[in-house]
């Protein structure tokens, strides 16, 4: 007869805080010069193809650099927000996926006791680049998000250099953040900037993080009671480290957005997509890479429903769901005190400054 092999419960170990300070990439790091110029980057408008949407229209400092849209609104769009629409006429598709946070994406991929390489962190909801120089200008070249139809995907940051060539203030910026480059505005030095700013976005003083940092007083005894909850019950399985996540790709079954008309089954073509970290949730919701969850308690519910054999996506055979999900034990009684643990990995501190104007002139954050 066959042992059944025993249950592993994750524990506290399995967890950890944030370090304290960011690791940059050997060939990029740090200054202020680039990180001033990133900053201005990230507000203009300059970088999309009708000079209409920025970088920060769909990561909003005020939503924890993320939107609070099930799906963004990128080209051809007016407003912010919940308030943000389409413009009349219009051929523009909704951004695929719900918008993840930039906040403490200088983290991505960090896992404990292990050297960390900012060069390797996984980005987006399909792992399709890494780290942030190269995750930086993926959204410059997707046609929904900031290219357009004016131009096509391999031309966009060509226009881009020459039309930030074309601006003085720019060319002084980039001289002083790149000054041993003679020629300064490139591509490679537009994303290395837009990164650096990037890493300057943090929060990593949450109170779970003072709590494991020693001060045992952070946490209230509910929430030490939600945290052990969060454990046993196999969060931790697949939310894990200092980011709680694996930065795996995983099949739940997650209901598509009404937004597009397609389904989306992900890079593999197996409906599978990365494990999302659990800090600074009071601000980003919605939840999952479809946005379809408003709530933390409709994410866990729907946990609960996966563990019970429950399919939301009709395009997910159950046999291709994650074994992590349906051996997980949510219960009803667990979910309100594994949220109150979940409200302890917040932390509002971080730096939400805007620049007044851009050096392009546009509006900064756009229409």
């Amino acid at each position: 007869m066959r042992q059944r092999k025993p249950k592993v419960i994750e524990t506290i170990a399995d967890l950890d805080a944030l370090p304290r300070y960011v690791t940059d990439p050997d060939d990029n790091p740090s200054t202020p010069g680039k990180v001033n110029l990133g900053r201005y980057l990230f507000f203009d408008p300059i970088l999309s193809g009708n000079k209409d949407v920025s970088c920060a229209t769909c990561h909003q400092p005020e939503f924890n650099y993320a939107e609070f849209l099930e799906t963004s609104i990128g080209v051809n769009g007016r407003g912010t927000g919940s308030k943000r629409r389409f413009l009349d006429p219009n051929d523009i598709p909704f951004v695929k996926r719900n918008s993840q946070s930039i906040l403490n994406t200088a983290f991505n991929g960090i896992t404990n006791h292990e050297t960390y390489r900012p060069e390797l962190a996984p980005m987006f909801w399909d792992l399709r680049a890494k780290g942030l120089e190269a995750q930086a200008l993926e959204p410059i070249k997707t046609l929904e998000e900031m290219r357009g139809n004016a131009y096509v995907d391999h031309q966009i940051l060509d226009e881009i250099i020459e039309r930030i060539n074309k601006i003085p203030a720019y060319n002084e910026l980039f001289s002083k953040a790149f000054p041993t480059d003679p020629k300064p505005v490139t591509q490679k030095n537009l994303a290395k900037a837009l990164a650096s700013f990037e890493r300057t976005l943090i929060a990593s003083n949450t109170r779970f993080d003072q709590y494991m940092r020693g001060d045992s007083n952070a946490l209230s005894t509910s929430e030490k009671d939600g945290m052990n909850a969060f454990l046993v019950t196999g969060c931790a399985k697949c939310h894990s480290g200092p980011m709680f996540s694996d930065y795996k790709l995983h099949t739940l079954g997650v209901p598509d957005t009404d937004n597009r008309a397609e389904s989306d089954a992900g890079i593999n073509q197996d409906y599978a997509f990365r494990t999302p970290t659990l800090r600074n949730l009071r601000f980003t919701a919605p939840y999952m890479h479809s946005g379809k969850f408003t709530t933390l308690d409709q994410v866990l519910m729907f946990y609960e429903d996966v563990a019970g054999g429950k399919i939301l996506n009709r395009n997910v055979k159950a046999g291709s769901i994650d074994s992590l999900a349906t051996h997980m034990d949510v219960n009803f009684k667990d979910i309100s005190r594994i949220v109150e643990f979940l409200n302890t990995l917040n932390d509002d501190s971080f730096d939400k400054t805007i620049p007044v104007t851009v050096p392009s002139g546009l509006p900064v954050v756009g229409l």
